[in-house]
């Protein structure tokens, strides 16, 4: 993954909000509930980290994946943990910061010299021989988990909901951008999810511009696996094809359960 900086920036222009003098309708149920959907729903986010897991760890169990470290050969080096933090892309070294931050000395403070020399390439130079292990270990600590987390949010997940809730796109669509920016992070190639989304825009308008949400959102999936057979590691589409067009052409924007989906051959189900 790569790291990125702030998502929030001429996109996020803010829709304001007209008064009118008679007063609105009470809202029904199902409206208030579709009003109140976003990713970011406890039981929704947790939907996400399964979703995310079963791509990136063929396994729903996304807690499970804090100690997760292995060198995928995918050119950033080591990718490790629930997000798939890369030794060579930046996001794994500011976790270690960070979590060093908060707890001088622990296992991985060491490894920050190499980390820093590393950052850009797939080199393992100063991580190796011991490095996966200290990683496992630290995964013990609920400060390294927590540290985890937090850095998953504040790098992907908030900026991808709060762009979708921009967009107007509900549920599935900030899922559906979650995804895109967990795997092409957010710089200025022409495959990072800034350039998705330029990409789908010039394609379809976002419900914030009057657009369809289903329409605008096949345009971005298209745009995804644009940018996904550009690169020979993640030339596998079927994360999006076998899963996440799959929730979209059943009209599922809200993400609700039960989920049946595929990813790379194998079968999962959320009741």
């Amino acid at each position: 993954m790569l790291a990125i900086g702030a998502l929030l920036g001429s996109a996020l222009i803010a829709v304001p909000v007209t008064a009118h003098a008679t007063a609105a309708p009470a809202p029904t149920a199902e409206t208030a509930a579709a009003a109140a959907a976003g990713l970011d729903d406890p039981a929704k986010k947790e939907i996400a980290m399964k979703i995310v897991s079963s791509a990136e760890n063929s396994s729903l169990d996304w807690k499970a994946q804090y100690k997760y470290i292995e060198d995928i050969d995918d050119g950033r080096g080591y990718t490790a943990g629930i997000i798939g933090f890369c030794s060579g892309t930046g996001d794994m070294l500011d976790l270690v910061e960070y979590y060093t931050q908060i707890k001088p000395g622990n296992v991985l403070a060491k490894y920050l010299p190499a980390l820093r020399k590393v950052d850009g390439s797939d080199s393992h130079a100063g991580l190796d021989p011991n490095f996966t292990k200290d990683w496992a270990k630290a995964a013990q600590d609920a400060d390294f988990r927590k540290a985890q987390d937090r850095e998953r949010d504040r790098v992907y997940f908030n900026p991808s909901v709060n762009q979708g809730k921009a967009d107007g796109i509900g549920v599935l669509g900030q899922f559906i951008y979650y995804d895109a920016i967990v795997m092409h992070g957010d710089g200025g190639d022409s495959t990072s999810f800034r350039n998705i989304r330029k990409r789908a825009l010039s394609k379809a308008k976002p419900p914030s511009q009057g657009g369809n949400e289903t329409t605008y959102l096949n345009a971005f999936l298209d745009a995804r696996v644009w940018a996904m057979k550009q690169e020979e590691a993640h030339s596998d589409t079927s994360r999006v094809d076998t899963a996440q067009r799959v929730f979209l052409k059943k009209g599922n924007l809200n993400l609700n359960t039960p989920l049946d989906w595929k990813v790379y051959g194998d079968s999962f189900h959320i009741g």
